[in-house]
């Protein structure tokens, strides 16, 4: 394999130190205070924009001619060390993988950073790829995951997808990537190995080079 893409929120780091709440709340109050929505239809307009878009942003871009770097500047702005801690471990885990590391995440590269050195993951990952990486298009969206690899100048099927979201690996397994679920266990046809954390998912990912 010649390179490994790994999530970032939720996958990385597990789902119960709750950093997306933050986030939520800071979209919420974006929709509302900046773009002027009215509170009572935010949260079905967010649903919306997530079905027919795969992200807020998207449906803000295109219905209220948001400008993308506002908004991502406005929403990441959290304290993510409130919620997260240093974990040498997963450190250690990363280090022993012999093959290129990369962060694919539907965040900023600010936050991803953040997050990151947090986490004591610092020098881990070759380089994040962010929602840039294709316009703003987020994953589950095809063009995200072709724009990574144009960067990377691989094939798909030399790629390994680390993830929590089933929507996600799909997409990559349709391009010919595999996948490793991080999280619950599924019977999904497109998730080709499972792991509950990230560190396991490491020392499997170690175990398919």
């Amino acid at each position: 394999m010649d390179a490994i893409l790994f999530d970032l929120d939720n996958t990385l780091y597990p789902p119960e130190r709750d950093l997306f709440s933050l986030i939520d709340r800071r979209i919420n109050r974006y929709m509302e205070e900046v773009v002027a929505i009215d509170p009572k239809k935010v949260d079905g307009l967010r649903q919306h924009y997530w079905t027919a878009y795969g992200a807020t942003l998207q449906g803000l871009i295109r219905h209220y001619d948001v400008d993308p770097e506002d908004y991502l500047e406005y929403v990441h702005d959290v304290d993510v060390s409130s919620r997260l801690r240093t974990d040498s471990a997963l450190r250690r885990c990363l280090d022993e993988l012999p093959a290129r590391r990369f962060v694919f995440t539907n965040g900023s590269r600010g936050h991803a950073e953040r997050v990151l050195a947090a986490l004591g993951l610092g020098g881990q990952f070759e380089e994040i790829f962010d929602i840039r990486i294709a316009s703003y298009q987020p994953k589950p969206c095809p063009e995200p995951y072709r724009g990574v690899l144009r960067w990377l100048e691989v094939a798909a099927e030399r790629c390994i997808m680390v993830e929590d979201s089933l929507a996600n690996l799909a997409t990559a397994k349709d391009l010919g990537m595999t996948t490793v679920l991080v999280g619950p266990d599924s019977a999904a046809p497109f998730v080709d190995h499972r792991a509950p954390t990230a560190i396991e998912a490491s020392r499997l990912v170690a175990s398919l080079l």
